[in-house]
């Protein structure tokens, strides 16, 4: 069994920006976040990076307590950074308390990281019902049942329901879940980091004005 002060020298040695890292030269940036992100998603897909639109969601609740999860990017332009849930789970609860949230893409094998902050807003109900027609048949199965985060006493239970209202999505390919939505996070900052060997991190932030998007240079 490996101890405390074993795992903490593993920890230490492990390898980071390893191989050959791109550059970055933030004088050449686009005037807005979304087209240098679409340049960095494709750069990390033609990398073979695998699942580039994954991305880690930060939000909170009421009493200001942060949770966070790794769900997928479903969109992104002038309208926002887009994702999808249901209302009735713990992020819809606390994007309901809270609409303001983080949004965290790291591609380890290129040393990039973005970082999205800002407020949430919800979509027309057809956009929701389209986004959710275009899941594929076992996830509008899974969503219709409304149970996420629940506590299960049997896994033979979930099997069950998930079958049978995988029979329904058949029978009604039109169904929507009621609860399902999907949200836009409408940035205030976006911030693109560059890994560096040498610990010389690149880092340049956009920040929304009334004007516009402002570009800034960080430290590491």
């Amino acid at each position: 069994m490996t101890g405390t002060s074993d795992l903490r020298q593993i920890l230490r040695g492990i390898e980071v920006f390893a191989g050959d890292l791109p550059g970055f030269d933030p004088a050449t940036a686009p005037d807005t976040p979304d087209e240098l992100f679409t340049e960095w998603l494709l750069s990390a897909l033609s990398a073979g990076v695998k699942e580039p639109h994954a991305m880690t969601l930060a939000t909170a609740g009421a009493g200001g307590d942060p949770t966070a999860r790794v769900l997928i990017l479903k969109d992104v332009g002038p309208q926002g950074w887009q994702f999808a849930s249901d209302a009735g789970s713990r992020k819809g609860l606390d994007l309901a308390d809270r609409p303001y949230a983080a949004l965290t893409f790291y591609w380890a094998p290129l040393a990039r990281q973005v970082r999205v902050r800002g407020p949430v807003v919800r979509e027309t109900p057809e956009r929701c019902a389209a986004d959710f027609l275009a899941r594929g048949a076992g996830a509008r199965a899974e969503a219709l049942l409304g149970r996420q985060s629940q506590p299960l006493a049997d896994p033979a239970e979930r099997d069950a329901q998930v079958k049978a209202s995988l029979a329904r999505v058949e029978s009604e390919p039109d169904l929507v879940a009621p609860g399902w939505t999907l949200y836009s996070v409408r940035p205030e900052s976006v911030e693109f980091w560059q890994g560096d060997k040498e610990r010389r991190h690149t880092r340049l932030a956009y920040l929304s004005s009334p004007d516009g998007w402002t570009k800034r240079m960080l430290w590491p």
